[in-house]
C-alpha cells in the first residue's frame, strides 16, 4: 500500500484520550524510573489503556486517520521489499550491524546472521542463543561484540537471570569469533560496572577499543556502585581476543557528592533523567570526535587518545529532553543530532498533546574549532504523523544516508515506523519519506515497532521488535546518489567517513 490520507488530517485529534488518562503528566513530571530506556529483560506485555483511548483508536482507524492493525503504509518513494519473521529467537529484536554481504541482528535471546547478497531474499546463516538484554551488537573484522545489560548467573550463554544484589551476578561484554559466519564461536567475556546497555567500537589496526555505556547504579548492587559517572573502556587485541580487559574508566561528569556532576534530574529538573552514566556514544574516528547521549546530558568529546576520551563540551535541555538516548554526526562533522527517548520507548508520545518538541530529535550545530568547539541548539524534528495511544512511539536509532552536500538520515520510531528526513538546513528539518505499520493492537499498549533503521549499500534495513527483519528500497532524486557509496562494514555508532 502507498500513501495514507493527507498527514495533516492525522495531526488533528490523536492523543486527547492520553491526556485524559494522565499520560502527559506522568511522562513529564515523573522521576527517572519513568525514563529508563528500552524494554526490559522479560518479554513485552500489553498494558491497559482507557476505554476512551481504545474507542479513539478504533475511530481513527475507521476514518482512515491511521492505518489499520498491522496494515503497512508508506510514501510513494519507498518500497517494502521483504520481511523475515522471527524464528528460533523469540525475544525482543534490537540493534543491527553490517559486514560485506551480511547483516547481524541483535535479539534479547542472542543474535541472528543474515546473508543479504540479494536484499529481496535475505537468508538466515546462523542463529545464536545467548540470552541477556539488550544484546546491542557490533562487528569488526573477525570479531562480534554483544552487550549484556541484565543481571545473569554467569557469563556463559547458558546463564539464567539472577538479582543484581548478588555479588556473583555478571553483566558486561561478550566477544565472538565470526570468521566462520555459519558457526560463531564465543571467545571472551569482560565484566563491566553496571553491565553494558550499549557499546561503541573505536577500531585500531591491532586492537579494538570498546566504549561501554551503562547507568542506574545502586548502593545495593555490589558491581554497580554510585557514583557511576563515566564509561568503561575495554581493549581487545584482534589476534588474542581472549585477553580483552577493561583498561580505564574515564569520568565524564566530575563532581562532588555521591552522584557525581551530571544532570541532577528531578526535583531540580522535573521530568529529566538524572545522569548516572551514558546511554549511547557515537564516534567519528576520521575527526577524532565522539558524541555522548548521557541520560540528562549531551556531550562532545575528543578521542585522539582512545583510552582517555576528553570532554570538550556539554549541554542540557531541561525543557524538552527527558532522556538523551543517541547521537549522529553529519558527514562534515559540523552538526550532531541527539534523540530524546521520552517515556523509555514504551509509551505513546507521538500525539498532539505531547507535541512536536518532546520525544524528538534535537539538532545542534558544532561551532568553533578543535577543543574549543561548542554544541549550539538549532531546532527539533519529530515525525509529522500522529500515532495511536496504543502505539509506543518516540525517536530511536538511525543512520546517515550518504549524499554529498546534504544531511539526510533514516531513523526508527518504534511503532511510529521509519522516517527519512533532511537537516541540511539545521533550523528547518523536513521529512522526505516514511514507512510504518498500523498498531499491533487496539486494546492495549504492546511494545513493538522498528528498533533500528539503517542505510547500508543502497537499502534500508530495519529490525522490528515484534515483526522481524525488514528490507526497504528508497528511490528519490535527493537520496539516489547514496546508492553509489559502498561500505565493507558498518556499525552505526562508529560512523565512517563515507567519502574517504
Amino acid at each position: 500500500m502507498t500513501l495514507l490520507n493527507d498527514p495533516r488530517t492525522r495531526r488533528r485529534r490523536l492523543g486527547v484520550a492520553a491526556v485524559a488518562a494522565g499520560l502527559l503528566s506522568a511522562l513529564l513530571t515523573a522521576g527517572p524510573a519513568v525514563a529508563t530506556p528500552d524494554p526490559g529483560d522479560s518479554p513485552a506485555t500489553s498494558k491497559e489503556v482507557s476505554k476512551s483511548a481504545r474507542a479513539e483508536v478504533r475511530e481513527a482507524i475507521e476514518s482512515g486517520e491511521i492505518p489499520g492493525q498491522d496494515e503497512i503504509v508508506h510514501s510513494d518513494n519507498i518500497e517494502h521489499l521483504t520481511n523475515i519473521p522471527k524464528d528460533a529467537l523469540p525475544g525482543t529484536n534490537s540493534d543491527l550491524a553490517f559486514q560485506g554481504r551480511y547483516a547481524f541482528a541483535g535479539n534479547y535471546d542472542g543474535f541472528r546472521i543474515f546473508d543479504i547478497k540479494n536484499p529481496k531474499k535475505p537468508k538466515t546463516v546462523a542463529q545464536v542463543l545467548c540470552p541477556g538484554s539488550q544484546n546491542d551488537i557490533s562487528v569488526s573484522g573477525d570479531l562480534l561484540f554483544l552487550s549484556t545489560d541484565s543481571s545473569r548467573s554467569d557469563s556463559s550463554c547458558n546463564s539464567t537471570t539472577q538479582p543484581a544484589t548478588e555479588k556473583s551476578s555478571w553483566e558486561g561484554m561478550k566477544v565472538f569469533d565470526i570468521s566462520d559466519k555459519r558457526n560463531p564461536k564465543y571467545v571472551a567475556a569482560v565484566e563491566t560496572a553496571c553491565g553494558s546497555h550499549t557499546h561503541t567500537l573505536v577500531p585500531e589496526r591491532k586492537d579494538v577499543y570498546v566504549y561501554v555505556s551503562s547507568y542506574s547504579p545502586s548502593a545495593a548492587y555490589p558491581d554497580c556502585q554510585p557514583p557511576h559517572d563515566g564509561i568503561s573502556v575495554i581493549k581487545v587485541p584482534r589476534k588474542a581476543p581472549e585477553r580483552a580487559a577493561v583498561v580505564d574508566f574515564p569520568v565524564l561528569f566530575p563532581g562532588e557528592g555521591p552522584d557525581g556532576g551530571g544532570n541532577p534530574g528531578g526535583p531540580t529538573n522535573p521530568g529529566v533523567s538524572k545522569t548516572t552514566g551514558c546511554h549511547d556514544i557515537t564516534v567519528l574516528p576520521s575527526e577524532d570526535l565522539a558524541a555522548g547521549a548521557c541520560m540528562g546530558d549531551g556531550i562532545l568529546f575528543s578521542i585522539k587518545d582512545p583510552e582517555r576520551p576528553k570532554v570538550i563540551d556539554r549541554v542540557q535541555d531541561n525543557v524538552n529532553f527527558a532522556f538523551w538516548h543517541s547521537a549522529t554526526f553529519n558527514q562534515k562533522a559540523d552538526k550532531v543530532v541527539f534523540t530524546d527517548e521520552l517515556g523509555g520507548g514504551g509509551a505513546a508520545t507521538c500525539n498532539a498533546e505531547i507535541g512536536p518538541n518532546r520525544g524528538a530529535d534535537g539538532i545542534y550545530d558544532l561551532v568553533g574549532r578543535g577543543d574549543h568547539r561548542k554544541l549550539v541548539f538549532r531546532s527539533y524534528f519529530k515525525i509529522p504523523r500522529h500515532q495511536a495511544d496504543t502505539e509506543n512511539c518516540v525517536a530511536h536509532n538511525g543512520s546517515l544516508i550518504p549524499v554529498k552536500g546534504r544531511d539526510i538520515m533514516v531513523q526508527a520510531w518504534y511503532q511510529g515506523g521509519i522516517s527519512v528526513w533532511e537537516f541540511t538546513d539545521s533550523r528547518r528539518p523536513k521529512e522526505i519519506a516514511y514507512f510504518e505499520r498500523g498498531p499491533l493492537t487496539t486494546d492495549g499498549m504492546t511494545t513493538g515497532g522498528s528498533w533500528s533503521a539503517y542505510y547500508y549499500n543502497g537499502y534500508i534495513y530495519s529490525n522490528d521488535i515484534a515483526k522481524g527483519f525488514d528490507v526497504l528500497r528508497l528511490d528519490d532524486r535527493r537520496t539516489d546518489p547514496a546508492k553509489r557509496v559502498r561500505l565493507d562494514e558498518l556499525n552505526t555508532q562508529t560512523q565512517p567517513d563515507y567519502f574517504d
